[in-house]
């Protein structure tokens, strides 16, 4: 299943439609999450992305398991489609040599190694700048290359409870919770892609690349958005709601007789129509407690109160199609077999299928990004070394001996089904 084509300009077709990242070649040296979920989404728009792993063991993420499919980690399979994948030993001095010799040749490089490692490896960016002046440099971290934490291992968990997020997040009567997803390693891979892009624009301006410093603890932080807004201009201290909105009322979730359904009323028109069309209860529309959002705020309980049984008399679905008719958004909390044997996931092409040498047929999300040129079936994210070979002698030009002395030596490793020079 993949995405529905994109329209293309007046005089061209699909098929004359590069990729936006064509000729763009990506060095992802990063692991986990927020780095690769960064390089996947240059890989989706085009680029060219080496994945380099470390020999024998590869990415953090392939022991993540389970759940796995074919042996490999599904946490590791969401994050590398269309990628390239190198064993290369960082800690070798020839695998130095590799990696810098690929520098050489990249636009971007992408690392989230602990503070000083790339410096020791002779990889930091002002050593791969000096031979490579365009580079583009991201360097992933939890905290910030300049920040007091520096040092410290950068893992979603933490951010989300010291950023604020986790604060936020939870019943009000209970403990902060946090969110169902690495939601800092996923806002960090999404800001750092804008980054990178943005400095290649920046790049065709000036002709030079620039080191990016991405955290996850920034991204995070600035992901609490309005609520910090409202707490920076205040100083009132926020508190967890729960399912509702801190500052829209109704706008939770209601449980209904058989399951919970979503009532997200936006503006004082769409609460009118709740009152006078769904619950047939328009005295509540002209109450000076709720005619005003801000009112109804500020008797929140006293109107969810008055909500609660009414919803509860009847089904979900009786109650949804009943809002949607009078144009209030509203649906049902959906598990994902709901989510994805929808309509809507159908007709949009939002799983891929793609075929994997030990996992039969892998199913991923799609690429959620609608631009034309990049509607072509994806590759499965690669084996360990799959592609090191391939790599060395069509980018760097060693032929077959080379290659094996330099798997002999422990520099690298070979996929474990290819032939040196095939």
């Amino acid at each position: 299943m993949h995405a529905p084509p994109q329209a293309p300009p007046p005089g061209h077709s699909v098929s004359d439609i590069l990729p936006p990242l064509v000729g763009i070649k990506v060095l992802d040296l990063s692991r986990v999450l927020a780095g690769p979920w960064c390089t996947m989404m240059l890989a989706d728009l085009g680029a060219v992305v080496w994945k380099v792993e470390q020999p024998g063991r590869g990415d953090d993420s392939r022991g993540w398991a389970p759940p796995e499919a074919g042996g490999e980690s599904t946490y590791y399979l969401s994050a590398n489609r269309n990628k390239q994948g190198l064993a290369v030993d960082l800690k070798h001095p020839q695998g130095q040599e590799i990696i810098q010799a690929l520098a050489r040749q990249a636009d971007v490089l992408v690392e989230n190694m602990r503070l000083g490692t790339m410096e020791r490896l002779g990889l930091g960016y002002e050593t791969l700048a000096a031979a490579n002046p365009g580079l583009v440099y991201c360097s992933i971290s939890g905290y910030g290359r300049n920040s007091p934490l520096a040092a410290l291992p950068g893992y979603d968990l933490l951010i989300q409870a010291e950023s604020g997020l986790m604060s936020l997040t939870g019943e009000s009567d209970g403990p902060p919770i946090k969110f169902g997803v690495p939601i800092a390693d996923l806002i960090t891979g999404m800001n750092a892609t804008q980054a990178i892009l943005a400095a290649l624009l920046a790049r065709q301006h000036h002709g030079r690349g620039q080191w990016l410093d991405m955290a996850l603890f920034d991204g995070a932080l600035a992901a609490t958005a309005t609520v910090a807004s409202g707490y920076l201009n205040t100083g009132v201290v926020p508190r967890r709601y729960g399912h509702a909105h801190p500052t829209v009322v109704p706008y939770q979730v209601f449980a209904a007789s058989d399951q919970p359904f979503i009532l997200a009323c936006g503006n004082d028109g769409q609460f009118r129509n709740l009152c006078e069309q769904v619950i047939i209860r328009p005295e509540l529309a002209i109450d000076d407690r709720f005619v005003r959002n801000r009112d109804r705020v500020v008797h929140r309980d006293a109107l969810v109160a008055i909500l609660e049984p009414i919803f509860a008399a009847a089904t979900a679905s009786h109650w949804v199609a009943l809002l949607q008719k009078a144009g209030i958004p509203a649906g049902v909390v959906r598990t994902l077999p709901e989510v994805f044997a929808s309509a809507e996931v159908a007709s949009r092409g939002l799983v891929d299928e793609m075929p994997h040498a030990t996992a039969g047929q892998v199913r991923l999300p799609a690429s959620p990004l609608r631009v034309a040129g990049i509607q072509r079936p994806p590759r499965p994210p690669p084996r360990l070394g799959e592609h090191t070979a391939l790599v060395l002698e069509q980018v760097l030009g060693l032929d077959a001996a080379a290659i094996q002395a330099l798997a002999s030596s422990g520099a690298i490793a070979l996929g474990a089904e290819l032939v040196v020079g095939a």
